[in-house]
């Protein structure tokens, strides 16, 4: 059985766009492209759905299926950006004008589910992203659920459950291949998924001083996770490995660090992610001409 609903969003909605920080990698087993349709294996408090999304010129077409499609419908509209209000984001900055005169302000959906950013955020720390969405793939694809419904049929996978997390040894992450650090802060996170999932709705800052208290969880993956659970315009990845360079880049022709970053986000608080999601939709990146971060081969295959 299946449920079903349209939403009009009342503002501009790129579907591809809106929902492609939730795909982790081409590869990604919780969600796929097929045709039209964007398909995702949710984990949702009421249990597990498989939702598939089609955009039809101003409305979204979406159909669910599990214990948890109830849930995974309603919160089509958050996922659609309907909770953020980039019309209230204002700037006398030349560049940042321009820019809103071409494009669109960037709208942040949000999932309201707190583990199912985290556990990739904590996956993709200091790594390449190809060995990031290879150790997310395959922890899905070993240890994960079938999705309900169709997505069976599509091969879609649900992440594992936090219980699921903890029963994973130690020799099956390193197979993946996700390092000691990492696979531990994963476990740590699985131990208190209740807590964390508590966290849904609170402010950004309470939702960054709770996380942290994790060890092995800082300001990038907290912000990865306030981005897409929270649908948060204000969380930046500072620490990333591009996006500070990237913006420097763009403004000043020379890559910047996070300090600067930071002192040139500071006045447009509370939508610094929104203007650098502005700044890339209008500059893109910059030239990649220096020393590419390397995988790395000492784990096992």
């Amino acid at each position: 059985m299946s449920a079903q609903r349209t939403v009009r969003p009342g503002h501009a909605v790129g579907l591809a766009a809106m929902l492609r920080p939730l795909r982790r990698g081409p590869g990604d087993p919780t969600y796929k492209i097929i045709g039209e349709d964007h398909w995702r294996a949710v984990r949702t408090p009421q249990g597990p759905a498989t939702l598939r999304l089609r955009q039809r010129d101003t409305e979204v077409e979406a159909e669910a299926w599990g214990e948890g499609a109830e849930w995974a419908l309603a919160h089509v509209p958050a996922l659609l950006g309907a909770d953020d209000h980039p019309e209230e984001f204002h700037t006398d900055d030349p560049l940042l004008a321009t820019l809103m005169e071409r494009f669109e302000v960037p709208r942040f959906g949000r999932t309201g589910l707190v583990m199912e950013a985290l556990v990739p955020s904590i996956l993709e720390q200091k790594v390449t992203s190809t060995e990031a969405f290879r150790g997310f793939g395959n922890l899905v694809r070993r240890f994960g659920e079938v999705a309900p419904g169709p997505g069976a049929d599509h091969g879609l996978r649900l992440q594992p459950s936090p219980e699921r997390l903890r029963t994973v040894p130690s020799w099956e992450w390193l197979r993946l291949p996700v390092d000691h650090a990492r696979s531990k802060t994963v476990l740590q996170a699985a131990r208190v998924a209740p807590a964390i999932e508590r966290t849904a709705g609170l402010p950004g800052e309470e939702v960054e001083r709770r996380l942290t208290t994790i060890p092995g969880i800082g300001e990038w993956t907290v912000a990865e996770v306030r981005q897409r659970a929270f649908g948060d315009p204000d969380a930046v990845s500072f620490g990333d490995y591009h996006i500070a360079k990237d913006v420097g880049w763009a403004l000043t022709n020379e890559p910047w660090d996070d300090d600067r970053l930071r002192d040139y986000l500071e006045r447009f608080r509370p939508h610094r992610a929104r203007v650098v999601a502005l700044i890339y939709r209008g500059a893109g990146k910059r030239p990649r001409r220096g020393p590419r971060m390397s995988p790395r081969t000492h784990l096992p295959r």
